[in-house]
């Protein structure tokens, strides 16, 4: 039994929050959607396996995140069976993008990063749009050729709320005798 009517290790009751490969596709069609690439032509850094680059002459965006603590976390009581775990999470988003047009299409998907509708897409899996770094142009060799690059780091944010089995004394009645 996972509570806390028993010794040992507590383990969240409620639905994870996206990490790993689920958080990367969801983000990749944030991406693709806001700057208007196909989704084929934004890609992961770092999967299994490595995915081939995709020819020299087209323009596409390869991105990885990070995810660190924000504030405290907090503990507050649901009710009388559980208790949530909330804590801020910041995300920062690394994107580089290659080819003939990755100025041009970091600049839009930098530009589309402040409307209102883009980010209620991107609320619907749960982070938010904080900021929005420098567009900077870092080429690289690639097969002894030039290749253009252009990075941008985007910071979003997301409350993560983890339930745990721990069952509080909600209310009792109490009566005090004496003088």
């Amino acid at each position: 039994m996972n509570d806390s009517t028993r010794p040992g290790y507590l383990t969240p009751v409620s639905s994870p929050p996206l990490y790993d490969e689920p958080l990367e596709s969801e983000l990749g069609r944030w991406i693709s959607g806001v700057c208007g690439l196909p989704a084929e032509m934004v890609i992961p850094r770092w999967t299994e396996p490595p995915p081939a680059s995709p020819v020299a002459g087209l323009t596409w965006c390869e991105f990885d995140i990070n995810v660190e603590l924000g504030d405290m976390p907090a503990m507050k009581v649901v009710d009388r069976y559980t208790d949530a775990l909330s804590q801020n999470e910041v995300i920062a988003v690394n994107c580089s993008f290659y080819g003939p047009g990755g100025q041009a299409v970091a600049a839009l998907f930098r530009d589309g990063l402040y409307l209102a509708q883009n980010n209620a897409e991107l609320n619907k899996i749960g982070p938010t749009f904080v900021s929005c770094g420098t567009l900077i142009p870092a080429p690289e060799l690639i097969n002894n050729q030039w290749l253009r690059r252009y990075n941008l780091t985007v910071t979003l944010h997301r409350q993560v709320i983890r339930e745990y089995g721990i069952q509080s004394l909600v209310s009792t009645s109490v009566n005090i005798f004496g003088e």
